[in-house]
């Protein structure tokens, strides 16, 4: 549901395209964290739980500061938060790659951690001014950004990081200074959208009548949901490349490429999922995206290694395209808290991803990877309670 300024202002691509490649920019440089992984395991000799204690440090940022981040801007606009973000960012991977120990390790995470939870609600929320009524495509728009730099992870630390080891990833500082530079030309728009809806006079929001029990049962749905999605991605992104050099005996650069094309699955099915959302329904996407994937990741374990890279682009594809349309979906919940809902959508997203990757690590040290994988698809069950939210047509 958009309020009328929305469908009556047109909708800016330029404001839409920015903001997604300055997502890219950012995930591509918080997942060079666990690109490193298996660099940091032999470097420092860390347990797959203290990586585990990496990417929870990195996450649980984010799932504490991205709420409260949301809803402060839902009642103080700052339109200069963004580039502000990417400020941080930068200082993050400066510690990345000046960091000798553990210790230090977990600060650069938890600083990384601290841009991305600055970054994301308030863009989420500039995509949605920007769309002109189109919520389902600027949020999957914003959304493949984040994937595609997420996908560019493993490749750039199997073509560049690995070769030149970690002090190199100082480089992509140099990203998130052009980041910031794009952010500032955004803040502008921002402050000129501003005074355009403020002449327009107040925006009407249409919001559900959906009564107060119904609302906490919808978002507690919600939450198991992402709980299903991210803990199987967020293991997939930590573990699948010590998965399958345990498996299949390949080196770190194939297992790093695998993962590319893995991730790469991720970003096109999260395009996906925002348009085909705006035409057949959130819902829909959301029962097709989460259960469609289902018997694929139960075959996944058994397969070969050619069967675990087709299944694990299937799965990938499908797995991703319910994220839009969760979003957008609890977006349309509560409409006049767009910034609150955004923070506590990814915020919660990344947060209970880091903790269940992290308490999976603890396991594989007791029992291996592969038990890890084994288990990994009964999460996917968890897609049987869409059936319980309430209809948003």
């Amino acid at each position: 549901m958009a309020t009328r300024h929305e469908t009556l202002i047109p909708t800016s691509y330029s404001v839409i395209l920015a903001v997604s490649g300055t997502h890219l920019i950012n995930d591509l440089i918080q997942f060079l964290l666990p690109a490193l992984y298996p660099v940091f395991k032999s470097e420092y000799a860390l347990s797959y739980f203290q990586l585990g204690l990496l990417t929870l440090a990195q996450q649980i940022t984010a799932c504490i500061l991205q709420p409260v981040m949301g809803l402060y801007g839902d009642l103080k606009p700052k339109p200069y938060a963004l580039a502000v973000s990417m400020a941080v960012v930068a200082v993050g991977i400066v510690l990345l790659a000046t960091a000798g120990s553990f210790a230090l390790l977990l600060l650069a995470a938890t600083v990384l951690g601290i841009g991305s939870a600055l970054f994301h609600p308030e863009a989420s929320r500039v995509c949605r001014m920007a769309s002109g009524g189109k919520l389902g495509f600027a949020q999957s728009s914003f959304q493949v950004g984040g994937n595609t730099g997420t996908a560019l992870g493993p490749l750039a630390a199997a073509l560049f990081v690995l070769p030149l080891g970690q002090i190199s990833t100082v480089w992509f500082g140099l990203l998130a200074v052009v980041a910031v530079m794009v952010l500032v030309w955004v803040a502008r728009w921002f402050v000129n959208h501003q005074r355009v809806t403020k002449a327009a006079g107040k925006p009407i929001v249409t919001a559900p009548t959906l009564p107060k029990p119904r609302l906490i049962l919808a978002f507690s749905i919600i939450g198991a949901l992402l709980l299903s999605k991210f803990v199987y991605i967020e293991t997939f992104k930590s573990y699948y490349t010590f998965f399958l050099i345990e498996r299949f005996g390949i080196e770190i650069k194939a297992a790093q490429t695998t993962l590319f094309v893995f991730l790469g699955a991720v970003a096109l099915g999260t395009f996906a999922g925002g348009p085909i959302g705006d035409r057949i329904g959130r819902k829909k996407v959301i029962w097709v995206s989460i259960l469609g994937a289902l018997p694929f990741a139960l075959m996944l374990p058994q397969a070969n290694l050619m069967g675990t890279i087709v299944l694990s682009i299937l799965i990938g594809f499908i797995l991703a395209s319910a994220f839009s349309a969760i979003v957008v979906y609890a977006q349309e919940l509560m409409p006049q808290k767009v910034g609150m809902v955004s923070g506590f959508i990814f915020g919660f997203a990344f947060g209970i991803g880091a903790l269940g990757a992290a308490a999976l690590g603890a396991f594989a040290d007791q029992f291996g990877m592969q038990q890890v994988f084994n288990g990994l698809p009964v999460l996917l069950f968890l897609g049987f309670l869409t059936f319980y939210l309430p209809r948003m047509d």
